[in-house]
């Protein structure tokens, strides 16, 4: 009885073709190109960052993360103290342990910059 109860059991011919098509269809973005004036902000926060790093500064980061599975990706915020810059690897390193590649980074927002010379 149970051999005879299989045969009209649901058959899923293409199996995982439906997860193909969701994830054909998602999109992603591809990484905006900062200009001249912004990498220049961005390196000026960033030195500004580097030297205050004893007053545990918090910041808001826009950054682009890279999608695991297809080509782009999307623009995150993430907001927290940073724990160090790492120059040698190119990353910035929160408190939370977040890491954030230097060359990612699309902007940078927070009290620490308020009042300071940004030329």
């Amino acid at each position: 009885m149970h051999d005879r109860a299989a045969q009209f059991s649901p058959f899923a011919a293409l199996t995982g073709f439906d997860d193909a098509v969701r994830e054909t269809a998602r999109v992603t973005d591809s990484k905006p190109e900062l200009d001249q004036d912004a990498l220049a902000l961005l390196d000026v926060r960033l030195a500004l960052i580097k030297s205050r790093l004893s007053l545990a500064p918090e910041v808001e980061i826009t950054y682009f993360k890279k999608d695991p599975k297809k080509a782009g990706g999307a623009a995150e915020v993430k907001r927290g103290v940073v724990r160090r810059i790492d120059a040698f690897e190119r990353r910035l390193v929160m408190e939370d342990g977040g890491v954030i590649p230097l060359n990612d980074i699309l902007a940078l927002e927070g009290e620490v910059f308020s009042g300071a010379e940004e030329s």
